[in-house]
C-alpha cells in the first residue's frame, strides 16, 4: 500500500518486523522509505531495468537527505531508466573500475615500459604529481578542472615546461585508458581543452669558465660511470635517457660510432664519437652480466635517472651554478658549435632535433659568428686594396 510520504510520517515510520520494512511513496512510483529495526532510515527508488532484471538503489540516509532531495533524485534515476540508463548497473560498475593508482600501474606496466625508452621520465612524473593528487580516485571521476588545477599548481611549483609536459602525459594516459577499455568509451579525455602555458625557449648553456669549474668538480665524484656519464654527455650533446641506456653492443670504437636505436624522435641516429669520447669509453670498466655502458646498482640495469640528477645537484652546487640544468649540456654543445661557425642544419643533425624550430635558438649565436666571419672578411678586403694602392703609387 503506498501513502503520501511527509517529513513526519519519515521520522515516526517504526519497522513492522526484523529487519527491512518499507513504506513506498503514493507520488513517485517506485520510491520509497526503508526503516530498519536499528532506526536506520534510507530513501530506496525500485525499477526494472531494460532486461526486466529488478533493482532496487539507495539513493541516501534520513534526515542527512531530506525527502524532497530524495524525490527529485528518485525522479532523475526513473528519468534515466526510461531512455534506456540502469543507474544500478553504472553505480556497481564504477564501484568495480580501478582508480588512477590503478590505472598509473597499468599504464607503466602495458604500455610505457614496453613501448617507450623513456618510460621512466612518464612513471617519475605520474608519480610525483598524479598519484598523489588522485590515488584513490576513480579514473572516469577526474574531469576538466581537476586536470587544470593540476596543471596550475605545478606550473608555479615546477615550471611551465614541467607543468605543459604533464599535461601531454595526462593527456595521453587517458587516451591510452580509453584504448584499453578503462573508462568509457565517451568519457572526454580530463586534459583536452586545457589551456598550456606559453612557453620561452631557454637559451641557457655553460661558459668556458662554468664548463671548467663543473668538471673540476665532476672530479670528487666517486662512482667511474657517473663520471663517464657526465663527460659523454658533454661532448657528444645526447639527450639524458638516451644516453643512460646505450649497449656496448651500440658502440663501434674502431670507426668511432654511437648508434642510438630509440630516440625521442623515433628514428635511429648516430653519434661520431671525437677521439676524447672514444677515450672515455676505452677506459669505462664492463660489468659482466650488464650489457650497459654506464652501470647502475642494479643487477644487469643501468644507472638510474635519480642517481644521474642527485649527482648534477651536487656537480651544479659545487661550480657555483646552482640554475644550470642537466639538459644544458646538450645546449652548450648546440651553442659551442654556432660560436664556431658550424651551420644550423648540421647543428640539428648532430643534436638529433626533429624539427628546425629547436634547432633556431642558436640562430644569434649563429650569426654572430657570421658576422665575426664577415668582419675578418671585410679586414682582409681592405689590407688587399690598401696594399694594391700602394703598390700602384
Amino acid at each position: 500500500m503506498a501513502l503520501h510520504l511527509t517529513k513526519r510520517i519519515c521520522e515516526t515510520a517504526a519497522p513492522t518486523g526484523k529487519g527491512w520494512s518499507t513504506l513506498w511513496d503514493a507520488d513517485v512510483r517506485g520510491f520509497g522509505l526503508r526503516v530498519r529495526s536499528s532506526g536506520r532510515r534510507v530513501f530506496v527508488v525500485f525499477y526494472r531495468s531494460h532486461g526486466g532484471e529488478k533493482r532496487l538503489l539507495t539513493l541516501g540516509r534520513f534526515p542527512e537527505l531530506s525527502l524532497e532531495e530524495a524525490r527529485r533524485l528518485a525522479k532523475k534515476t526513473l528519468a534515466e531508466v526510461v531512455v534506456g540508463g540502469d543507474p544500478l548497473a553504472e553505480r556497481q560498475r564504477l564501484r568495480r573500475a580501478g582508480t588512477v593508482a590503478e590505472l598509473v600501474r597499468l599504464y607503466l606496466e602495458g604500455h610505457a615500459k614496453l613501448h617507450k625508452r623513456t618510460w621512466q621520465g612518464d612513471e617519475q612524473r605520474l608519480r610525483k604529481h598524479v598519484v598523489p593528487a588522485w590515488a584513490t580516485r576513480k579514473a572516469e571521476m577526474v574531469h576538466r578542472a581537476d586536470v587544470a588545477a593540476l596543471h596550475r599548481q605545478v606550473g608555479t611549483e615546477n615550471g611551465m615546461t614541467r607543468a605543459n609536459r604533464l599535461l601531454s602525459l595526462v593527456s595521453h594516459l587517458f587516451s591510452w585508458a580509453e584504448r584499453e577499455g578503462l573508462v568509457p568509451e565517451n568519457h572526454p579525455n580530463p586534459a583536452r581543452r586545457v589551456l598550456r602555458f606559453r612557453e620561452r625557449a631557454r637559451d641557457r648553456w655553460l661558459t668556458p669558465a662554468e664548463v671548467r669549474r663543473m668538471m673540476h668538480a665532476l672530479e670528487a665524484e666517486q662512482n667511474v660511470y657517473v663520471r663517464g656519464f657526465f663527460w659523454l654527455s658533454l661532448l657528444t650533446g645526447c639527450r639524458k635517457r638516451e644516453l643512460l641506456h646505450v649497449r656496448w653492443g651500440e658502440i663501434d670504437l674502431e670507426s668511432g660510432l654511437l648508434r642510438l636505436n630509440a630516440t625521442k624522435n623515433g628514428r635511429t641516429h648516430y653519434v661520431p664519437l671525437a677521439a676524447p669520447a672514444r677515450r672515455i669509453l676505452t677506459q669505462l670498466p664492463r660489468a659482466e652480466g650488464n650489457p650497459y655502458v654506464f652501470v647502475g646498482r642494479g643487477q644487469g640495469e643501468p644507472l638510474s635517472v635519480p642517481t644521474i640528477d642527485q649527482a648534477w645537484r651536487r656537480i651544479r652546487t659545487t661550480a657555483g651554478a646552482p640554475d644550470a640544468w642537466l639538459h644544458d649540456l646538450r645546449r652548450t654543445v648546440g651553442s659551442w658549435l654556432a660560436q664556431s661557425g658550424v651551420s644550423l642544419h648540421l647543428i640539428g643533425h648532430v643534436l638529433n632535433h626533429s624539427s628546425p624550430v629547436v634547432t633556431s635558438v642558436y640562430a644569434r649565436l649563429a650569426n654572430e659568428s657570421a658576422r665575426a666571419a664577415l668582419e675578418r672578411h671585410a679586414e682582409a678586403v681592405l689590407q688587399v686594396v690598401a696594399g694594391s694602392e700602394a703598390g700602384g703609387s
